[in-house]
């Protein structure tokens, strides 16, 4: 089972001083700023998953590259741009796809498949995707009878169109003989729908298939998805699931031939999920929040209006910086540390109360027993909601802790609680991605 992690230029600054907050003022980001795998000693994914979406930017969604950084990426392909033979841990696979979602409410993808193949073959890619159109209505009823008249005419168009398209990349990479493995991407509103489109894809020539769509569903959902796909899919088939992140059910994804997924959500919940924001093996905490006044935007209204003392906000947000410095080296208490962080917090946020998942993570210092590089050397400041610095870096080590998590739900002994049959078919599909993955073309 192969996890890739989704490219969105997260990288970090080694200049920068945590305690200043400074960082060289010479700094070039994409010259001095480190990638993951530039990061850790020790694997943290398997690949990178890079969207065209995410490197042009459409619509609403901006572009995470600069013009120049585009420029780059395509002149000198992506193991260059990503410095994937620097990479501390090797090899790292680089997969493609065309970014549905940042177009998801067009009438029909903004790209041909010409200029998605220029873009797989100037980037240099592994794996390439074929152009989809994501469908985000899951309605199983639809597979009963007489359900088929109730399913939207635009959903059946979206599901046609993305069959249509994987048609035509694979004529075209394969007559040009292009050098990356192609991915047929099925979607579907069903598990009949998705099993459809998987026979489709094989019937094409398809050997490997993205599963796309699943990401807002939950794991009882998938699972009919994945079995309804079984009584189509061949042996020698593949599949990845797009965006789907459960680590727990991996040995039963991959005994219905999950070959490999991806999912940014482990780096995600560093900074946007309200309460497991710090990853462990078993178990995840609350980062402890020490917002920037001048950077909070309650905070900053609440000032406006009168309602604070902007002086008494710094004050109080130096002394939580303090407090927590203090306390990492055991010279502050801990009704101490949270009396000061429970006072700020009542400034910037005066709904909530944090203080007994502060209480947890405190008594228990998680990052103290974690080896990872960026545990070792930020510290205490890892579980600091403060700027994107500590934010990312802590986002990469919930990455590092969920690859880890992955290796240990797909340990033999787990494998085998699935089943005799299931447990040899996922033996053969491992085998099969060996083979496939012996090195970079």
């Amino acid at each position: 089972m192969k996890y890739f992690f989704p490219d969105s230029q997260d990288l970090v600054d080694p200049s920068f001083d945590f305690r200043s907050e400074e960082r060289d003022r010479a700094r070039l980001r994409q010259r001095d700023d480190v990638y993951a795998h530039e990061v850790f000693g020790t694997r943290a994914f398997d690949g990178l998953l890079v969207s065209k979406g995410i490197v042009d930017g459409f619509s609403e969604t901006s572009s995470r590259y600069s013009l120049a950084q585009r420029h780059r990426l395509l002149r000198a392909g992506a193991p260059e741009f990503f410095r994937i033979r620097d990479a501390k841990f090797t090899p790292i696979l680089l997969m493609g796809d065309c970014g549905a979602f940042t177009y998801l409410n067009e009438p029909q993808p903004p790209y041909s498949v010409d200029q998605v193949l220029s873009f797989y073959v100037d980037c240099n890619f592994d794996y390439g995707l074929s152009i989809d159109h994501v469908i985000l209505s899951f309605q199983p009823q639809w597979d009963t009878p007489g359900g088929k008249s109730d399913i939207p005419a635009h959903l059946v168009r979206r599901r046609e169109l993305t069959i249509e398209l994987a048609a035509e990349f694979l004529k075209k990479q394969r007559r040009a003989r292009l050098g990356f493995k192609p991915l047929g991407v099925a979607q579907g509103w069903s598990p009949r729908s998705y099993a459809a489109s998987v026979a489709a894809l094989q019937k094409m020539g398809y050997d490997y298939v993205a599963v796309g769509g699943m990401v807002p569903l939950k794991t009882p959902e998938i699972l009919k998805v994945l079995e309804a796909v079984s009584t189509v899919r061949k042996p020698t088939t593949r599949l990845h699931l797009l965006g789907v992140t459960r680590t727990e059910q991996m040995p039963l994804f991959a005994s219905f031939g999950v070959a490999s997924f991806d999912s940014t959500s482990p780096l995600r919940q560093a900074f946007k999920d309200d309460k497991n924001n710090y990853y462990t093996l078993t178990d995840a905490y609350t980062a402890i929040r020490v917002p920037q006044t001048d950077g909070n935007a309650s905070l900053q209204k609440r000032i406006r209006a009168g309602q604070v003392k902007q002086e008494h906000a710094r004050r109080l947000e130096k002394a939580c910086l303090r407090a927590m410095e203090e306390f990492a080296l055991r010279r502050a208490s801990l009704q101490s540390t949270l009396r000061l962080l429970r006072e700020y917090e009542e400034l910037y946020d005066p709904r909530h109360d944090h203080t007994e998942a502060y209480r947890r993570v405190l008594e228990e210092r998680p990052w103290t027993h974690c080896s990872c590089d960026i545990c070792s050397s930020l510290g205490h400041h890892v579980i600091l909601f403060r700027g994107a610095e500590r934010n990312r870096r802590r986002g990469l080590h919930n990455v590092w802790v969920f690859y880890r998590r992955l290796q240990h739900h797909l340990q033999p002994t787990d494998v085998k609680a699935v089943g005799t049959r299931n447990g040899a078919q996922r033996e053969r599909q491992s085998t099969s991605w060996n083979r496939a993955c012996g090195g970079r073309k």
